[in-house]
């Protein structure tokens, strides 16, 4: 399967942002799309997946974040409210067509990456 984030941008604190993930090339429904995301000069971290084993979210993003899936239009979304410049981050989305509940977090449980989309929140 194919991913292609889109969405990011500039907002100020306290704004919202939706960005996406389009998937292509194999049954979409089948796969958990998790959500991770990266700082400059910080480590890869989950932020939020949804799946047949439902919906998980980091406990930072929780509340204020909310992922949601179109399976018909191939396409997951991740709905950004309140946010914070801690928030800013390139955003990626990945898929597992084989995911397990505890390994949901886990960004090496995902076999497929898209490239990334940059989200900026300045204060």
């Amino acid at each position: 399967v194919q991913l292609q984030a889109s969405g990011g941008g500039l907002v100020q604190a306290g704004g919202s942002l939706r960005v996406s993930c389009a998937a292509s090339g194999d049954t979409f429904s089948r796969y958990t799309i998790g959500w991770f995301r990266q700082a400059p000069g910080k480590e890869r971290e989950f932020v939020a997946a949804i799946g047949r084993h439902g919906t998980v979210y980091a406990d930072s993003v929780k509340v204020r974040f909310i992922t949601s899936r179109d399976n018909a239009a191939n396409i997951v979304r991740l709905q950004m409210n309140s946010l914070q410049p801690e928030d800013t981050a390139d955003y990626y989305c990945a898929a597992s067509s084989t995911m397990i509940l505890s390994s949901r977090r886990n960004a090496g449980a995902y076999s497929y990456w898209g490239q990334g989309t940059q989200v900026t929140v300045s204060s």
